[in-house]
């Protein structure tokens, strides 16, 4: 199966233009296509997941990623998706986290000579003369269609600011500017993008003739790919030191029944005929495929080691086998401690298993909460320096578990 077959086939495709000559294209290995990523954190999530695993699929069969790290655009913040302004942040913080993502992507994309490169759009849209863009670019688009497009749609009644109002253009820009200097004939981009990516590929085609060939393709599910990106307790990310590739590992074996083999399908490197096979799966078996889906994606980001081990320590917590030192462990210190204990509720939050005494108290009188499968209801419970010594294994509901040891 051709490549350009195979995404779609995994569900990752939903709209194109020049949909034949794409296909030509990518299957020859012959494109050169770019991804944006506003750099809004310090590391990236699990709604960039599908792009990375994009970028790497094309990667593999031939085709050369420009990543793209919104350096410039992240001075004004995409609308899409939201119904207020994004927090304006300083240039030093812009710069940290672009290098944070350079360094996570690593994992996914091989950057060199004739292979992936990255480039940060600070450095040709900070250098922009504001007049001079107003007529070169200004001129080529109109403000009805901008008006009418899906980005800017909810936050017409709340309001858009005319910095936001700015960033279409910002956007169409970069695919002018890639095409021109790089040979970026290709952007990919999420179905809340759309808009944005037809801007870029019509300003090439006014300001360089009809036979300049940009073509542009969206994700089928990168905008819910984004939600995926969010849990109740915040964001999974792809850094180790913001969400653990144990947690990593659960956020993934948790997914819901009817999409486990929808992940499968658009994330994992998995054979398609391996997966298909998986199509008939139920009850029980379904347990499987999450665990699958879990162990893949971790291994992609964290390495197979600490997919092991996360695996494991899975096994222990919740199936009573598998290795307990792989289980996720607070430390706790001497200065912990008041006459030897340490009260459950203060230990929750140091944990992170709550996010305050106030919460950790509901949560343990409401009778979320064992101690090493003792269900504790007494808000006022101790632990004591010993018993932590050889470690406690502590529960909220049926998901959060922890081990809790002094050193």
């Amino acid at each position: 199966m051709k490549i350009y077959d195979e995404l779609v086939a995994r569900g990752l495709i939903a709209q194109v233009t020049d949909e034949a000559e794409i296909k030509e294209l990518i299957n020859n290995g012959k494109a050169t296509f770019y991804i944006g990523f506003d750099p809004t954190a310090d590391s990236l999530h699990v709604g960039h997941f599908m792009a990375l695993c994009l970028m790497k699929r094309l990667q593999m069969a031939g085709n050369r990623p420009v990543v793209l790290i919104g350096g410039g655009t992240g001075y004004i913040g995409d609308p899409s998706g939201r119904s207020d302004m994004r927090s304006m942040m300083t240039p030093e913080t812009i710069q940290h986290n672009c290098d944070c993502f350079k360094k996570q992507m690593e994992r996914f994309i091989e950057f060199g000579e004739d292979k992936a490169i990255m480039v940060n759009n600070a450095d040709w849209l900070l250098k922009l003369n504001y007049i001079e863009l107003l007529r070169e670019v200004g001129a080529c688009f109109s403000v009805n269609n901008m008006l009418r497009a899906r980005c800017y749609e909810q936050r017409m009644e709340k309001g858009l600011s005319f910095l936001e109002f700015n960033y279409m253009i910002m956007q169409s820009y970069d695919f002018y500017h890639l095409f021109k200097e790089y040979g970026c004939n290709m952007q990919f981009g999420g179905d809340d993008q759309w808009s944005n990516m037809l801007g870029g590929t019509e300003l090439i085609r006014k300001k360089l003739g009809k036979d300049a060939h940009a073509m542009t393709i969206t994700l089928l599910l990168n905008s819910e790919g984004k939600k995926m990106g969010k849990t109740a307790s915040g964001a999974v990310w792809l850094d180790p030191d913001k969400t653990s590739p144990y947690d990593f590992f659960q956020y993934w074996r948790n997914v819901g029944d009817k999409d486990v083999l929808k992940c499968i399908r658009m994330l994992t490197f998995l054979p398609l005929e391996e997966i298909d096979k998986m199509d008939s799966w139920e009850g029980s078996r379904l347990n499987d495929a999450k665990e699958i889906l879990a162990f893949e994606l971790t291994k992609l980001v964290h390495g197979e080691e600490e997919a092991k081990k996360a695996r494991d320590a899975s096994h222990a917590v919740f199936g009573g086998a598998g290795d307990h030192a792989n289980m996720p462990t607070v430390v706790f210190g001497d200065s912990d401690f008041e006459d030897g204990k340490i009260g459950l509720l203060k230990a929750m939050v140091k944990a992170g298993m709550a996010a305050s005494n106030g919460e950790a108290r509901r949560t343990v009188m409401q009778g979320g909460v064992s101690v090493n499968d003792e269900k504790i209801s007494d808000a006022a419970f101790s632990l004591s320096k010993e018993q932590i010594a050889t470690g406690a294994i502590v529960k909220k509901g049926k998901k959060v578990i922890m081990k809790f040891i002094h050193e």
